[in-house]
């Protein structure tokens, strides 16, 4: 099967790839906002600051949970519908909690628009697989997702900033301005995509055949190798490389310019040879976290290992994104929602085995136990990159699926 619909010329697809990141930027910036003004919402909501931390998981869990439900429910409605519908759904819901400040309703509201971000980058991949040809596939998902990494970037601070300006409603506000900005330029810029695939019944056969849950496994390695370490890397810096305050931020910030890097640039090395870009992707993280651990007393060398960390950290998506929706073949389109929800229990579990090597050992543990993570990831992402797409014949006479038609579901 293959969704590629006539291509639009290369400086119109490029207009469209742009429009799509602008919108998983916007989208994505509420994701860890709230982090940065967490003590604001916890002090107005008269909650504490573990309680108020539940509004990150519960996010965590709407991607996770949510987006594939959303994305298997709408599977047979228009592409571009789907996006605008989440977009503007994400706007209100985020303005619930600025105009009604209860902290269950929040929690909820946080649950729906995780699901809605996840909605919205899944289908996005298979818009953006749709207009290129297959050989710039990795391309078009590195484009989308970077807006997340940028989001993460230079939305998160900004929308921070905003926040302990004009308080954390302030915040919320520029998302939805933000998220407006972007409505208007899909209405105006993307394309109609119908779907042409199967219900969410017939893909799901693909979906989850073992080949992609491989391929999952290995994308909840990844992201549990890199939160266990990142999650805690500040009581790192602070207590084995012996830096604090505002050095802390330039330090968080280099790693986060380094993963943008990375997200842009990852796609052309998964068009290149998506498996072999996630054998190398993986080892030279574990590279990266032994040598964190071994120079971590010398702020100069943690500054660019933690470049090259994030650098090789983050040119692993758009691999490990296209790897799941070609060896989906036919269930490509429900199957492009999978990989975020295995990053995120991947983060999630990454966090807790953090804490429990910070707890047990000391500020190094999270690395080390990181970089354990990272070494077993190696292995997987060596295995699965002998997994071939599935060989399909639609009818009688069609041409059967191959990787590269697979690429472009």
């Amino acid at each position: 099967m293959s969704n590629q619909h006539a291509a639009p010329r290369q400086g119109r697809t490029n207009l469209v790839l742009a429009t799509l990141f602008l919108g998983t930027f916007a989208l994505g910036s509420a994701e860890l906002l709230v982090v940065g003004v967490l003590d604001l919402i916890a002090a107005d909501l008269q909650v504490s600051i573990p309680a108020a931390g539940t509004l990150v998981t519960a996010y965590a869990l709407g991607i996770a949970v949510g987006g594939p439900v959303l994305t298997a429910l709408t599977i047979k409605l228009n592409r571009k519908t789907i996006v605008v519908g989440a977009i503007v759904l994400y706007a209100v819901a985020n303005l619930v909690p600025v105009l009604v400040p209860s902290y269950g309703l929040f929690i909820a509201v946080r649950a729906v628009t995780g699901s809605l971000q996840g909605l919205f980058i899944a289908v996005a991949f298979v818009m953006g697989m749709s207009i290129v040809p297959p050989d710039r596939a990795g391309r078009a998902i590195s484009t989308i997702v970077s807006g997340v990494a940028v989001s993460a970037t230079l939305g998160v601070p900004l929308g921070t900033l905003v926040g302990q300006a004009l308080g954390w409603q302030g915040s919320f506000i520029a998302i939805v301005v933000f998220a407006v900005i972007a409505l208007i330029a899909t209405v105006a810029l993307v394309p109609s995509v119908p779907s042409t695939g199967g219900g969410a019944a017939g893909q799901a056969r693909y979906a989850f055949a073992p080949r992609v849950l491989a391929v999952l496994g290995l994308t909840f390695l990844v992201f549990e190798a890199l939160y266990t370490a990142l999650t805690y890397i500040v009581p790192f810096l602070q207590d084995v490389t012996g830096i604090s305050g505002a050095l802390v931020s330039v330090f968080l910030f280099a790693y986060g310019l380094a993963t943008a890097v990375g997200s842009f640039s990852g796609g052309r090395f998964a068009d290149q040879n998506a498996g072999r870009t996630l054998i190398v992707g993986t080892a030279c993280t574990a590279v990266a976290l032994l040598v964190l651990y071994l120079v971590g007393a010398s702020p100069v060398l943690v500054a660019l290992v933690i470049l090259a960390w994030g650098l090789f950290g983050s040119v692993m998506t758009a691999s490990l994104q296209l790897r799941v929706v070609s060896l989906a073949g036919p269930g490509g389109q429900l199957a492009s929602a999978l990989p975020a929800s295995s990053a995120n229990v991947g983060i999630a579990l990454g966090a807790i085995a953090g804490g429990m090597a910070l707890t047990n050992f000391d500020a190094s543990g999270p690395v080390i136990t990181g970089m354990v993570f990272a070494v077993i990831g190696i292995v997987v992402a060596w295995a699965t990159s002998y997994l071939k797409p599935p060989v399909v014949e639609e009818e009688a006479g069609a041409a059967p699926v191959t990787e590269s038609t697979a690429a472009a579901a």
